[in-house]
């Protein structure tokens, strides 16, 4: 890796508040089209065409994502004066579709839920985590590595309110479900007693569960419920949240909140598994809807 790429991803860290996994994957977009082209700080347009052919097997969405590197760092090395120019529009432009979230139904939900519930039932240690978790993950939104990354001291006494720290260091107020107030408190009054842990799921040396851990747990309960684990994870349960809130008819503002979204437009790619929802809405609920149709 280049001092320049280095540079930028130490700028992303330091000024911009990247979280370590974005910058594990900008390290790894960035060093990957430095073994194509050489160093980037360098390159022409003529290099830069070159990433077409070497990208061709790849999905348009990865693509876009390792384009979208590249253009942040050519800006970056632009304004520091490395570079008198800007080559990244060689990058190749793939179209692309943002996906549509994966969709997991209330009876899904209430399955996972009633077997996590029942293997809770043994107040094994690990099976009451795991409803902790579920219904952290269902009732609050959280992306897996807000949960994981938990502090003890976030979880309030009394209060129905949960202090997360979101992407980029922000941090936000999430109402917690009385379900999941009662499934953390069974969670607390058991964990692991351990002074060099300050997390509210710790593991070994004083770290907290990992997201590559909380993953398998999910698709392991999943399995042991019948259903297909390829469906279920972390961010599905997150989809499932937002997606059932807007059915019962909250707020995309107040959805973006919530979910942490930097940008609305993110939230609203929720909005189209409610479309027979809001047809119904307008059909009952405007104002002409009411009216008597005359000749």
């Amino acid at each position: 890796m280049s001092a320049a790429v280095q540079s930028f991803l130490d700028m992303l860290a330091a000024e911009r508040g990247a979280a370590a996994n974005t910058v594990s994957a900008y390290r790894r977009d960035l060093d990957g089209a430095e073994e194509v082209v050489g160093e980037l700080a360098k390159v022409d347009r003529a290099q830069i065409e070159k990433l077409a052919g070497a990208w061709s097997a790849l999905a348009p969405s990865t693509v876009a994502r390792k384009a979208s590197a590249l253009r942040q760092f050519f800006g970056f090395a632009l304004d520091e004066g490395w570079r008198e120019d800007d080559p990244s529009g060689a990058l190749p432009k793939p179209r692309t579709r943002r996906p549509l979230p994966k969709v997991l139904g209330h009876d899904a939900v209430e399955t996972l839920m009633s077997r996590a519930e029942l293997e809770a039932s043994t107040g094994k240690p690990a099976a009451v985590r795991q409803l902790a978790l579920i219904e952290m993950l269902y009732g609050s939104g959280l992306r897996a590595t807000e949960l994981v990354g938990l502090p003890l001291s976030a979880v309030p006494r009394d209060a129905p309110m949960i202090t997360v720290m979101g992407k980029g260091g922000q941090a936000r107020m999430v109402p917690v479900s009385e379900r999941a107030q009662m499934a953390l408190s069974r969670w607390i009054e058991i964990r692991p007693s351990d002074p060099a842990s300050k997390f509210l799921f710790p593991s070994r040396g004083g770290k907290h569960l990992s997201r590559v851990r909380l993953f398998q747990l999910l698709k392991e309960l999943a399995a042991r419920a019948n259903l297909d684990p390829t469906g279920i994870s972390p961010h599905v349960l997150r989809h499932a949240f937002a997606t059932h809130l807007l059915e019962g008819g909250a707020d995309l503002r107040v959805l973006q909140t919530l979910l942490g979204h930097a940008d609305i437009a993110t939230t609203q790619i929720y909005t189209h598994v409610d479309a027979a929802r809001l047809v119904e809405l307008v059909n009952s609920r405007h104002p002409l809807a009411t009216r008597e149709r005359s000749d």
